[in-house]
């Protein structure tokens, strides 16, 4: 599954921006979409925020508006050293999701970006229970990524936009019960906001 305009699209930053943007125009622009999942949240300065397979930054460069205690964490050393560039007020750490190297309890906020979808059932689990380790009591994992469509008219364009730029995983995702995983974990999940037609789905779920 996928084109050849995955690769690339990883490659080379001002593709992988320009199809990012443009799919956000369905729910209001790019700033809209990057704040879906904060809505109703309180973040100070002093607010320990993780951003979970932050990418490139493009989330990041939103919640430093925010906290001046953000965290990236990303697999891709090419990833990371954009971040690095494009958001130089976070700091950052390489590592897999599923395997964080980071202490027990030590963050308010995790946050994740339309990265979900890239898991396998399996690892999607062992992320949600990593998640849940590093945020301290009270703390909230916000999340924001793909969904069976409510909507029929939204079908074509996120199974045109899954067939040339996601794996099986994006589909995957579309048949799993979000929430169900979430409590599995440990978590009080919060039904799913539906934007797009139904075809995004945003998830904040406390630790208690």
């Amino acid at each position: 599954m996928a084109s050849f305009l995955r690769p690339l699209s990883y490659r080379y930053q001002w593709l992988y921006d320009t199809i990012s943007r443009t799919a956000a125009l369905s729910v209001g622009g790019e700033r809209r979409f990057r704040n879906l999942a904060l809505q109703g949240l309180t973040l100070t300065p002093e607010t320990q925020v993780l951003d979970l397979c932050c990418g490139s930054g493009q989330t990041t460069r939103f919640l430093v508006e925010k906290s001046a205690q953000v965290t990236g964490l990303d697999a891709s050393p090419r990833s990371l050293a954009r971040a690095q560039q494009n958001v130089p007020q976070a700091s950052y750490v390489q590592a897999w999701a599923e395997e964080m190297p980071l202490a027990d309890a030590s963050f308010d906020l995790v946050h994740s970006s339309a990265a979900l979808h890239e898991m396998q059932p399996e690892q999607l689990q062992q992320i949600l229970n990593e998640v849940y380790r590093v945020l301290r009591p009270g703390g909230v994992f916000a999340c924001v990524d793909f969904h069976r469509p409510t909507n029929p008219l939204f079908w074509p364009g996120l199974a045109s936009f899954l067939w040339l730029f996601e794996t099986e995983t994006a589909w995957q995702l579309l048949d799993t019960d979000l929430p169900q995983a979430l409590s599995q974990a440990g978590f009080k999940p919060t039904a799913p906001q539906l934007y797009a037609g139904g075809s995004l789905q945003v998830i904040q779920a406390r630790k208690p």
